[in-house]
């Protein structure tokens, strides 16, 4: 894992990332693997698709340890998180250490796509059936075979900064 200096959506020169900071985002962590071979990252580019079957599309960087995890199981598990989460955000981002690992913090429960945070208000999961480069970024599309939503509002990150829902 590498801490980066710089925030992820800081000022800078590219207008892109600029206008992509503004539009916000709920918070989550998208996971795959099991035991020592979990992967995971803080996502805010995602998109649930309702249908039959109901699509999750999540944008991740192509050279994460995440990337190479789903390439290897086939599956992907997406946890919403909570303004108390928002430490183990940083972690998962890369932007502050985890002692002993991401995973120690925060309680994960097991399934068959990858662990969910056992705490969150919701998560979903399912085999991704697609994998596609788009811009700088590997878009993972997962068939969701499982949602399961709990009270507790999501964390929101809007031009660099958590924020509380609302």
């Amino acid at each position: 894992m590498t801490i980066h200096t710089e925030h992820p959506f800081a000022e800078a020169e590219d207008p892109v990332r600029r206008f992509r900071g503004r539009l916000g985002g709920t918070v989550a962590v998208a996971c795959a693997g099991s035991g020592a071979d979990r992967a995971g990252l803080t996502v805010t580019s995602f998109v649930v698709a309702n249908g039959d079957p109901a699509h999750l599309l999540v944008l991740v960087d192509p050279d994460s340890d995440l990337a190479d995890a789903v390439e290897e199981t086939g599956a992907l598990a997406v946890s919403l998180l909570t303004w108390e989460h928002r430490d183990l955000a940083e972690a998962f981002a890369g932007l502050a250490p985890a002692p002993g690992g991401m995973f120690r913090l925060g309680t994960w429960e097991q399934t068959e796509w990858g662990p969910v945070l056992a705490d969150g208000p919701g998560w979903a999961a399912g085999p991704v059936v697609a994998r596609t480069e788009v811009g700088w970024s590997l878009q993972l599309d997962a068939e969701v075979a499982r949602v399961v939503v709990r009270d507790g509002e999501a964390l929101v990150h809007r031009r660099g900064r958590y924020q509380r829902p609302g």
